[in-house]
């Protein structure tokens, strides 16, 4: 029997068929970059930020995909319904909810008025205090976001190859800010195309091949309902229940419209195409894309299950040892250390069913770090928008040259992919950073999802209530979020998975305190937590967006009021442009911006929907 050290070089080792796969995937990024870059070089701001306006609908929708599906979703989601089961992936109804509310109400009014940055439109609205807020906001989450982004496909690639986490992930935020810096918004976009279809194809292959060793789909679904992973929507009314349908469906609703339809690193998509039907239609493509992302997550989740389900690999992380087991009349060693993260379990899951195929697992690795730089380049892109038009441009006395412009976005760009750099290393010796970045996000999100709801539904509202509204509704969350996350990681707070076996476990381990998997949702010391800190994270945005919006209203108390008719009506939704009477005259105010809005004619359904 080999040793512990011939295994771990055994299972952490690409063959060169695997390299292969995984560095075509860069150098075809690289390409692209230079491509757009020299070849077809941008030659304005708005063309390197949004593509001229004139990108195609197709690209545009994989591009929104690749960006919204990072490696942690990818790596997560599979892992998720392993150990709670499908009724997260009821949130399906709450994405098709957001779909139907952002192309109705959100998307007409941020494509209508050619901004570049969505935080453009709250100075429009409101004043440049809001936009200020909203730019900051929206820095703090990304440069708080990119380190976990990068460094959960890092720790996949160690996985199967054993080369540091921190050895890698400058390299892969090197070519990363090479195309985005060198391209803009063309190169990033067509990378995507790339990296979605990579994706798409180490899924695919995953589930595949996984279902052909346990003998079929079939078998994969009767495992699962035996477990009673296979379940309807919870539908409890409970807010503390960690997955009800109503928390899927309404807060799934809010917190999706949030990160799609508010937050720049997505909507900058929607503004790159030449009509508001086309960004109609890639948002549907979208929702298409995303639900057959999540549904393929799901069943390798499931698919996970069926083939562990007499030995956990989660639960004997501890002390596990050597695996040795025949397939195919060859030696298998498998050492399930490695699973002692959560997130590794889709790369042990790969490793064990299709390390025997020559440059399979380089594919799926690859499909892994396509799904982080496609976000990675998406934010870097998004900071080099917002850092320009929000934090130089107000504060500059004389306009920018372009060539002064061109090396402002590039320098962004470069700037932030070494901190993320930087961050990675600090995650990676500091795992409560990864709670503390979640908390951060569920603390932002909520309030200026708040704020830009107030801006477009409720015009009688000013500048001083919204932004009363929205430092509460931080403070609140912030009470309640990193409250929450500390009765988590002190284990006050604990969610019960469904069934996990080890009886059939073919090695030795030391036997858990209780392998007992309760159903109920919370442990018996959850009762002493205030219930606030109990309610399920999918409630967080709501929450905070709730909280931002009454204290807004309530603010006009103190603060006064906007009169509603003296608004442009191009910054309202266009379902409740009918109910003012919009005059000639602009609304003045103290804090008034500096934008020229563009001339805009409302056509007859805007007014009618």
């Amino acid at each position: 029997m080999p040793n512990i050290e011939q295994v771990l070089g055994e299972l952490q080792r690409f063959a060169w068929p695997d390299y292969v796969a995984f560095v075509a995937m860069f150098m075809l990024c690289i390409g692209i970059g230079i491509y757009f870059g020299f070849m077809k070089q941008s030659v304005s701001e708005e063309d390197y930020m949004l593509g001229g306006r004139k990108m195609l609908v197709i690209p545009i929708a994989f591009s929104l995909v690749a960006s919204f599906i990072s490696g942690i979703t990818l790596l997560g989601l599979p892992t998720e319904v392993y150990s709670y089961g499908v009724q997260y992936l009821y949130v399906a109804c709450g994405v098709l909810g957001m779909g139907v509310v952002m192309g109705v109400f959100y998307l007409p009014v941020f494509h209508d008025l050619n901004i570049t940055s969505t935080y453009e439109y709250l100075e429009v609205r409101f004043d440049r205090r809001l936009r200020l807020y909203g730019s900051i906001m929206f820095a703090v989450m990304n440069v708080a976001y990119l380190p976990i982004v990068i460094y959960v496909p890092a720790l996949a690639f160690n996985q199967v190859t054993g080369i540091a986490v921190h050895t890698i992930t400058p390299i892969v935020c090197l070519i990363c800010v090479f195309y985005t810096s060198l391209g803009g918004l063309k190169a990033v976009v067509w990378t995507d195309v790339v990296q979605a279809v990579s994706m798409l194809g180490a899924l695919f292959l995953v589930a595949i091949k996984g279902s052909i060793d346990i003998g079929g789909a079939g078998v994969v679904l009767e495992r699962a309902w035996n477990s009673n992973r296979l379940e309807a929507p919870d539908l409890s009314i409970d807010p503390t229940v960690r997955h009800t349908f109503w928390c899927l469906f309404f807060g799934g609703i809010v917190y999706w419209t949030q990160t799609n339809a508010v937050s720049q690193n997505m909507i900058q998509r929607y503004l790159s195409l030449p009509t508001l039907a086309d960004a109609r239609k890639a948002l549907c493509m979208f929702l298409a894309g995303v639900l057959i992302l999540m549904a393929l997550c799901g069943y390798n989740g499931l698919l996970i299950y069926a083939t562990y389900q007499n030995c956990d690999p989660l639960t004997t992380k501890a002390n596990i040892r050597i695996l040795v087991s025949h397939k195919k009349g060859h030696l298998m060693a498998m050492v399930l250390q490695l699973a002692k993260a959560r997130d590794q379990l889709l790369p042990l899951f790969v490793m064990d069913t299709l390390g025997e195929l020559p440059g399979m697992t380089g594919l799926f690795i690859a499909g892994v770090f396509s799904a982080a730089l496609s976000s990675l380049s998406t934010c870097l892109n998004s900071m080099s928008a917002v850092v320009l038009e929000d934090f130089v441009k107000p504060y500059v006395k004389k306009p920018l040259t372009n060539r002064a412009i061109n090396w402002i976005m590039r320098l962004v760009v470069v700037a932030v992919g070494a901190l993320c750099v930087c961050l990675v290393y600090v995650v990676e010796h500091m795992g409560t950073v990864l709670q503390l970045t979640m908390s951060l996000e569920a603390i932002t999100n909520g309030p200026l999802f708040g704020i830009f709801t107030i801006g477009i539904f409720l015009p009688w509202i000013n500048g001083s209530s919204a932004l009363l509204g929205g430092i509460m509704g931080l403070v609140g969350m912030a009470w309640v979020s990193l409250n929450a996350q500390w009765a988590i990681a002190s284990g006050a707070i604990k969610y019960s998975t469904k069934p996990l076996n080890v009886e059939q476990c073919e090695y030795s381990f030391d036997q858990p305190y209780s392998l007992a998997n309760s159903t109920t949702h919370l442990t018996a010391s959850a009762d002493d937590i205030f219930p606030l800190y109990r309610i399920s994270y999918m409630w967080y945005t709501t929450f905070g967006a709730s909280i931002t919006i009454i204290i807004a209203l309530l603010g006009t108390l103190v603060f006064g009021k906007n009169n509603p008719n003296k608004v442009d009506p191009v910054l309202l939704t266009p379902c409740i442009r009918k109910f003012f009477n919009f005059g000639s005259e602009k609304p003045m105010d103290a804090y008034k911006p500096d934008i020229p809005l563009q001339q805009h004619k409302l056509r007859h359904d805007e007014v009618a929907l």
